[in-house]
C-alpha cells in the first residue's frame, strides 16, 4: 500500500469523468487499498479516484466515529437507483479543497447500487452523514466539486483561498 498524492483545485483533473470499471481484479483492490490509506492519512472520510489522478468510479469511504473501530467502504461503478425529495443542508469538506466548508443541500437517503471490494453487486439505502458522503463522493466520479454547488462568488472565493495556501506552502 502507499500514499497517493491528492489533487486540489484548480487541477483539470478533478474535471474529468471517470471510466466505468470493467472488473474488480487484484490490481484495482490495490488501487482501492491505496486510496484507503491517503484518505486515512490526510486526514478524510471519503476519496474517490479521480481526486488521485485516476479517472476510474471507484470510492473509498469510512464514516466511522474516533472513538469506534475502522469501518472501510469500498464502491465500484456506484449509482443512485433513487432519491429521496426530501433534501438535507450538511457542512461540507473535501480533501481536494482543503479547509474549505460549506452548506450543501442534498437528498436525504438514496438507495445505492454498486461493486464490493470482492465485485459482488450491493445494493443498499442510506441516509444521514452516510447518504451525504457518497452523493459528495458520486460527484467527484461526474467531474464535481461540492463547491460547485455553491454560489459563483463562494466557489471563485474557494478556489482563490486554496491557491493562496499552495503559494504559502
Amino acid at each position: 500500500m502507499a500514499i497517493r498524492e491528492i489533487l486540489v483545485v484548480p487541477d483539470p483533473v478533478l474535471k474529468k469523468v471517470s471510466a466505468t470499471v470493467e472488473r474488480v481484479d487484484d490490481a484495482l483492490r490495490a488501487l482501492m487499498d491505496d486510496m484507503l490509506e491517503t484518505m486515512y492519512a490526510a486526514p478524510g472520510i471519503g476519496l474517490a479516484a479521480i481526486q488521485i489522478g485516476v479517472p476510474q468510479r471507484v470510492i473509498v469511504m469510512d464514516i466511522s466515529r474516533q472513538e469506534e473501530p475502522p469501518a472501510p467502504r469500498y464502491f465500484v461503478n456506484p449509482e443512485i437507483l433513487w432519491a429521496s425529495e426530501e433534501t438535507l443542508p450538511y457542512e461540507e469538506g473535501c480533501l481536494s479543497v482543503p479547509e474549505i466548508y460549506d452548506e450543501v443541500e442534498r437528498p436525504a437517503r438514496v438507495k445505492l447500487r454498486y461493486l464490493d471490494y470482492k465485485g459482488e453487486t450491493i445494493e443498499e439505502d442510506a441516509e444521514g452523514l452516510f447518504a451525504v458522503c457518497i452523493q459528495h463522493e458520486m460527484d467527484h466520479l461526474d467531474g464535481v466539486l461540492f463547491i460547485d454547488h455553491l454560489s459563483r462568488l463562494k466557489r471563485e472565493q474557494a478556489v482563490k483561498k486554496v491557491k493562496k495556501q499552495a503559494k504559502a506552502a
